[in-house]
C-alpha cells in the first residue's frame, strides 16, 4: 500500500471519478454523519466540495492509499488542532473502500498516517468518532486509541468521543 498527498489542484477526471466511488461505497457511513443529502447518491461535485472544505483549514493533508494503483482509502489530517490548547495533530477522517473492509486495509492506513506523524517529530494523534458509530469506536480502541472525553465535534454539535494514542511506544 502506498499513501500519497492529494494534489492541492481543484479535483476533477477520473481521480475525482476514483474519490467518488470511494466515498459511494461508504454510504452506511454517510448515513451516520448526515455529511451527504443523500447518502446513496453521492455526486463527484458533493466530493471536491468536500474535499475543499477539509482543506480551508491550515495544516489539513489528504491522503490517498492505493494497493496495485487502485484507491483503498482516504485519510484527512490536521497538523494542528483549531483549539490551541490541544498539541497533538488529528486524524479528521480515516475511510476504507467499503468493499475492502476486514481486510486490513484501513489498519494499514491508520499506521502508515501515524508513521507520517512520527516522522514529524509528533508524539501522539487524536481523533473524534461519532458517538452513533460504535463500529468506528471498536476499530480504534483495538488499534490502541484510548477515550479521553465525551463531547461535540466543532463544527455540527454532534456527540462524538475523543480518542488519543502515544505514539512513542510500539
Amino acid at each position: 500500500m502506498i499513501c500519497d498527498p492529494l494534489p492541492t489542484t481543484p479535483l476533477s477526471g477520473a481521480l475525482l471519478a476514483e474519490l467518488t466511488a470511494l466515498y459511494a461505497s461508504n454510504s452506511a457511513f454517510h448515513r451516520l454523519t448526515g455529511d451527504f443529502p443523500d447518502p446513496e447518491d453521492i455526486r463527484p461535485e458533493q466530493v471536491a466540495a468536500a474535499l475543499a472544505g477539509e482543506r480551508e483549514l491550515p495544516g489539513t493533508e489528504i491522503l490517498l492509499a492505493r494497493d496495485s494503483g487502485r484507491p483503498t482509502g482516504i485519510a484527512v489530517t490536521l497538523a494542528h488542532h483549531p483549539d490551541p490548547a490541544d498539541p497533538d495533530p488529528w486524524i479528521g477522517l480515516l475511510m476504507v473502500d467499503a468493499r475492502l473492509h476486514g481486510q486490513g486495509h484501513g489498519r494499514r492506513l491508520a499506521a502508515l498516517v501515524e508513521d507520517r506523524f512520527r516522522t514529524g517529530g509528533r508524539t501522539a494523534a487524536r481523533l473524534a468518532v461519532l458517538a452513533n458509530n460504535p463500529r468506528g469506536l471498536a476499530f480504534w480502541t483495538a488499534l490502541g486509541y484510548e477515550v479521553l472525553d465525551h463531547r461535540e465535534d466543532r463544527g455540527t454539535g454532534r456527540p462524538c468521543a475523543v480518542l488519543r494514542k502515544d505514539l512513542t511506544t510500539p
